[in-house]
């Protein structure tokens, strides 16, 4: 699979990325040679070989038991120093940040 001009244009135009016309030319030979590579994975022969991790939680692949799931607790973390270690400003353990009026 090889792309053209106008589908690196779209797929710019997607990622919402500007590109000039030599940036154009620069990224179609990238994204060419990245289709290349994954052409390359797709041609290995993997039968034999089971994959090494699930796609789902709940649904264990060969001899490996599903995902365990934490609880769904709504904490605060436990870590207010950690937390506001960096902050640029502080106020006890809170975030103290510019006032903003419109």
């Amino acid at each position: 699979m090889s792309l053209d001009t106008a589908a690196v244009r779209r797929i710019a135009s997607l990622a919402r990325i500007r590109l000039e016309q030599p940036e154009v030319v620069r990224m179609q030979a990238e994204l060419n040679g990245i289709l290349g590579w994954i052409e390359q994975l797709q041609a290995v022969d993997t039968t034999g070989v089971e994959p090494m991790a699930g796609g789902a939680p709940g649904d264990p692949v060969g001899d490996q038991p599903a995902m365990r799931m934490r609880d769904d607790a709504v904490t605060d973390g436990g870590t207010p120093e950690g937390v506001l270690a960096n902050a640029p400003d502080r106020q006890g353990d809170y975030f103290l940040v510019p006032k903003v009026v419109e």
